[in-house]
């Protein structure tokens, strides 16, 4: 049995959930977020409890599978569309910055150019020191999107073991190398 997927998931106030035959809506304060599902998972919405859970209808290896996975995603739905998620990085090195224009960043990361980043409709950007541009977070409702779109600007510069330069998850912990040792000569 899936301890995760029989857990119910509580409907918290001003979140509004809308069952159709392969999606499900929920809509909330932050916003709305439509989550296919397998055709073989069933949805049931208990209005009186303020709760819905996530049932499968038989026992076979695929149902298993997908019983504990649409519950999570069902869930993380609820939390992004009331909260929300965001990750913090840093960015470290000499001359590297990040810059807003438009809808696109502007790395600077010790390239002979600037790279641009087009933002994603639903991600948002906020760059928490203007004079000394460093720290910033990507921000939005839908966990994956966040990730995702957080995971390909720290890939355009991934943190290097000697000096630290590049770009890092603010809770991530780079482990440093030492540098070329002096030789002794005998």
């Amino acid at each position: 049995m899936s301890r995760i997927g029989k857990k119910p998931i509580a409907i918290p106030d001003g979140v509004r959930i809308k069952c159709d035959k392969d999606t499900v809506t929920i809509e909330g304060p932050k916003g709305k977020i439509v989550q296919p599902i397998h055709s073989l998972m069933k949805i049931e919405v208990d209005e009186g409890a303020k709760l819905f859970s996530v049932v499968r209808p038989s026992e076979e290896r695929q149902c298993k599978e997908l019983h504990g996975l649409t519950r999570t995603l069902l869930a993380n739905n609820v939390i992004g569309v009331t909260n929300g998620f965001s990750k913090s990085l840093e960015i470290i090195g000499l001359g590297y910055n990040i810059k807003m224009q438009g809808q696109e960043l502007v790395l600077q990361l010790g390239f002979s150019h600037p790279i641009k980043v087009k933002i994603p409709e639903d991600i948002n950007i906020e760059i928490q020191n203007q004079t000394n541009p460093g720290k910033f977070t990507v921000a939005g409702i839908d966990k994956q999107q966040v990730g995702q779109f957080a995971a390909n600007i720290r890939r355009l510069r991934p943190p290097e073991p000697y000096k630290g330069k590049g770009v890092k998850y603010a809770d991530e912990i780079i482990r440093r190398k030492a540098g070329k040792a002096v030789a002794s000569s005998s």
